[in-house]
């Protein structure tokens, strides 16, 4: 499972145009705040690896937007992600951790997976790697970079609100 460490959510298809976006070297992040990244709150879930990825937000609170992920194969956890969208200096980072479906984690304890702000539109907003766009008030998709054996691929996952 640790070949899709990076995968964060969504149900999924290959993308053959590009939609995730890097930071140009020695360029910092834009500003931005939690406010304009707020319509990520919410209850998500969409099928993904033959199984069934959950995804909840919270609202914008404490600088950040908390997340738990949970992604369901042959009705057992195969893996946990825990993390937030954080409020850093005038600038906006999303962190996230895993974990197996025993909660032991794959980071160090210490370590976290960082992407780190690119661009932010109204309806979508472009973490190094990772992008994701308000499609309607009851659809996101999610653009993840995944790197296995070498090969580099852009992944889409569309979830659905839970109501």
């Amino acid at each position: 499972m640790k070949s899709i460490a990076i995968i964060l959510m969504f149900s999924a298809g290959i993308v053959s145009g590009q939609q995730t976006m890097q930071l140009p070297e020695g360029q910092s992040s834009p500003k931005a705040n939690l406010e304009e990244v707020s319509w990520i709150e919410g209850h998500w879930t969409g099928e993904a690896f033959g199984g069934i990825a959950e995804e909840i937000w919270s609202a914008p609170v404490g600088n950040s937007m908390m997340f738990v992920f949970r992604m369901v194969n042959d009705g057992k956890v195969s893996f946990y992600e825990s993390g937030h969208i954080q409020q850093l200096d005038d600038s906006l980072i999303l962190q996230l951790k895993h974990f197996d479906g025993n909660m032991k984690g794959w980071e160090e304890k210490d370590q976290t997976i960082d992407f780190k702000l690119v661009k932010v539109q109204p309806n979508k907003v472009y973490f190094e790697g990772l992008t994701m766009e308000k499609i309607s008030g009851d659809q996101m998709n999610v653009w993840v970079l995944i790197e296995e054996e070498g090969h580099t691929e852009e992944i889409l996952f569309a979830y659905k609100r839970v109501k």
